[in-house]
């Protein structure tokens, strides 16, 4: 669902276009105290191990990483149950690929402007990216009033409200899933492989 307008601002033409979205943030919970205790290099093995997995489970599920933001992400998804399952799998991969570090996440889902085409404004986004500054060590972080309808196998768990900069108090809840979701993309196709060598 979408709409677009041409708005005039300083004499030029700027493209708006009104979207429906999932925000999904994510931030490596306490990278910068591990970059302290441990180093450079050893905190840009953490990074690169991170991103490799951002982009994995996004594939797997479908979706894109819209921007990386040092040592975390920005995540937009037309569907949002494949936001939520993409960030529950995030965090449960995590819990390995990034130890001693987990991640933090906060979900967010709303009617944005898409700025000439390659940047997103509105209300969703800034409190998807407060929700995941708000989320505790390995927490996933969405409004209640933001829920749709919860994918098969996700828990919806109580959570005190949250007061988020701008945006005031939110009712939350912390999302979480027993078991790791499977993907709908299959992410062993032809053009993820290595050339095939007789």
């Amino acid at each position: 669902m979408c709409s677009s307008d041409l708005s005039e601002q300083g004499g030029s033409l700027t493209a708006v276009m009104k979207v429906d979205r999932t925000f999904v943030f994510v931030d490596l919970s306490g990278f910068t105290m591990y970059t302290a205790a441990h180093g450079d290099v050893a905190a840009g093995n953490i990074l690169t191990r991170f991103r490799a997995e951002v982009r994995d489970v996004a594939a797997t599920w479908g979706i894109r990483v819209d921007k990386w933001l040092g040592d975390g992400c920005m995540i937009v998804s037309v569907e949002q149950d494949k936001a939520i399952r993409f960030a529950l799998d995030l965090q449960k991969s995590c819990e390995e690929v990034c130890q001693p570090l987990t991640v933090r996440v906060g979900v967010a889902t709303g009617e944005v402007l898409m700025f000439q085409g390659e940047d997103y404004i509105g209300t969703s986004v800034n409190q998807a990216s407060r929700l995941c500054d708000a989320a505790d060590h390995n927490e996933v972080l969405m409004a209640r009033a933001d829920i749709r309808k919860l994918p098969d196998g996700v828990v919806e768990n109580n959570h005190a409200p949250v007061d988020l900069r701008g945006l005031g108090r939110v009712d939350v809840v912390s999302l979480s899933a027993p078991t790791k979701l499977s993907g709908t993309n299959d992410t062993g196709e032809l053009w993820t492989r290595s050339p095939f060598v007789a």
